[in-house]
């Protein structure tokens, strides 16, 4: 790997966080001329029990995430990005962004955000951006905003 970035991978949630990462990667992508891949992997495991009652959350996580990230790419575009598309998975996003997706995709960078967890939580269930950086294959840029600081 050289010293330029060509595939970078922003994961977005819709959160404070998530809309940092988007925009640095933005300007990383921009400074390397490189190609910008949006990820949202709905978590299966949220909402497994409702499901049994409501047979269509599925299809509204998945046509939320289009929205979320056809808005995202719009506004790479709007940036002046050319080369953005956006993938949407189901499952872990623990799992698939650093094991699964950065490999397909063959990532150089991916950027996330700080996770808004407390400690306890963290604990017993891990962030999301730990383990990207424990498990991906390329580097990992995790973005921190003020609120994540105090």
């Amino acid at each position: 790997m050289g010293m330029k970035y060509q595939k970078i991978m922003v994961a977005v949630d819709g959160s404070k966080e998530a809309d940092w990462a988007f925009k640095k990667g933005i300007e990383i992508a921009k400074r390397n001329h490189a190609s910008l891949i949006l990820v949202h992997v709905i978590d299966t495991r949220s909402f497994a029990m409702i499901e049994a009652y409501d047979t269509v959350i599925g299809e509204r996580a998945e046509k939320l995430a289009q929205d979320m990230l056809e808005n995202y790419k719009e506004q790479a575009e709007m940036a002046g990005m050319s080369d953005v598309k956006y993938v949407i998975d189901f499952g872990s996003p623990k799992i698939k962004i650093p094991r699964d997706l950065a490999k397909k995709h063959h990532i150089d960078l991916i950027i996330c955000g700080a996770t808004g967890m407390n400690v306890m939580e963290r604990f017993f269930i891990g962030s999301v951006s730990e383990h990207i950086t424990r498990y991906a294959p390329c580097d990992v840029l995790v973005v921190r905003t003020k609120k994540a600081l105090e």
